[in-house]
């Protein structure tokens, strides 16, 4: 796994160091996953609106016939495929 170096403020290492059982490695790297997160999503947000747009008139008929409960198994199907998609995102 590749390091990273970082200069932080001699206040903020003297609260750190405070804190001595906290692996502070493990905090600052998922801070940066979490942020990379945000970036990813923003890049790809599109308004339901703009999607229906942009999938045509047939699907927007089509979707007014779909019943309630094959609407949800789809929702949940892409829910289940959408968290492991992010859950194997690896950082390098």
């Amino acid at each position: 796994m590749p390091n990273i170096t970082l200069s932080i403020p001699e206040d903020i290492y003297r609260k750190i160091k405070k804190y001595s059982e906290i692996k502070w490695s493990e905090v600052i790297r998922r801070a940066i996953v979490d942020y990379l997160k945000k970036l990813e999503e923003s890049k790809t947000e599109i308004s339901a609106k703009e999607l229906l747009d942009e999938l045509g008139e047939d699907f927007k008929k089509s979707l007014n016939e779909l019943d309630f409960e094959r609407s949800v198994e789809g929702y949940e199907r892409m829910r289940d495929m959408e968290w492991k998609r992010i859950s194997t995102i690896r950082v390098n």
